[in-house]
């Protein structure tokens, strides 16, 4: 099940019959798969190729100096997340990555940090790297163009689905908004055979957009085939997906597939996921009739606190994992 390359390009241009194709490929994989690789976006390759380069700069650092940046009681959700922080199936001690936490930077007397919003304040900006203001212009630079292709992407979504996107701005107007720099060591060889990059899991938000290295590693769960299958990296191109918050809209017609990384390469992977979840306040209900709708409207801020509650736990009684049906390994 390769999931499908589409070409952004369209959406900027002039002709109607390539939009309106563009349209129908992104319909049928939010459909079919949740998951499609994204091409002609417009970002820069070298833009893409500094954030790695400067998230491998960081994860280089001794170990104790990375935890002087631990997240661990900032109550904004940033900087540093250490190795087996995160445990989403719960049957080993923690996913075998680390990583680093970005949002909306925020000074801490704007409205939304005075309100205590979940996932707003200001960054954590690491001083122990050699060039630590080009490591911040970096991230930022990144980060603002994520944010600007986000809203494009969900733009495009409400054309998918014949819906007015008029509510966008509200949606996206400061919104939480989660860049996660994340390592992934190499798997041992006699590790369980339960041990996961990270665990198989849906993402909490409205989309994510997926900058990998060339390493692989990431699988989407095939529900034709009642497999894993591998999502074969391609260079330049980004990997997006629906979140929870998109199914709530879509009364589940659109898809927040499962996922899951297996780092067996031997190699070090590092990947650089954005989170788009949108402003806390906003209240996220079907796009159809109210008397149809599957699930109760609920603020974005209510939905993304609950879930990484829940996932920053340490209770194995319960796991996305134990909810996939028997699958072999693609």
């Amino acid at each position: 099940m390769p999931i499908p390359r589409i070409d952004f390009s369209a959406s900027a241009g002039d002709s109607t019959a390539a939009k309106a194709e563009l349209i129908q490929q992104v319909r049928e994989a939010c459909k079919t798969h949740g998951f499609f690789q994204l091409t002609g976006h417009g970002i820069p390759q070298s833009l893409l190729d500094e954030v790695v380069e400067q998230s491998k700069t960081f994860f280089a650092l001794p170990l104790e100096t990375k935890e002087k940046y631990d997240k661990v009681g900032n109550e904004f959700n940033r900087g540093y997340e250490r190795l087996r922080a995160q445990n989403f199936e719960k049957k080993t001690e923690g996913d075998l990555k680390e990583g680093y936490y970005f949002g909306l930077d925020l000074p801490m007397d704007h409205p939304q940090v005075v309100a205590k919003k979940f996932n707003m304040g200001p960054n954590v900006y690491p001083d122990d790297i050699a060039d630590a203001a080009k490591f911040r212009r970096v991230i930022d630079e990144y980060f603002s163009a994520m944010r600007e292709l986000a809203e494009k992407i969900v733009r495009l979504i409400c054309a998918t689905l014949d819906v007015d996107d008029a509510w966008v701005s509200e949606f996206v107007d400061t919104p939480i908004a989660i860049l996660r720099l994340l390592h992934y060591p190499p798997q041992p060889s006699d590790a369980s055979e339960f041990e996961r990059g990270i665990g198989a899991h849906t993402d909490f938000g409205a989309i994510t957009i997926l900058l990998q290295d060339l390493v692989g590693g990431l699988q989407v769960w095939d529900r034709a085939e009642s497999q894993w299958a591998d999502v074969t990296p391609t260079r330049g191109a980004f990997v997006v997906n629906l979140g929870n918050l998109m199914m709530r809209w879509t009364d589940d017609e659109y898809l927040s597939n499962l996922h899951r990384v297996i780092n067996k390469s031997g190699e070090e992977r590092y990947s650089v996921p954005f989170f788009f979840s949108g402003n806390p306040d906003f209240i996220v209900k079907s796009f159809s009739d109210s008397e149809k709708a599957k699930y109760s409207p609920i603020s974005v801020g209510e939905w993304i606190s609950a879930r990484y509650a829940d996932t920053y736990g340490t209770s194995k009684e319960k796991a996305v994992g134990e909810l996939l049906p028997e699958a072999s390994s693609a």
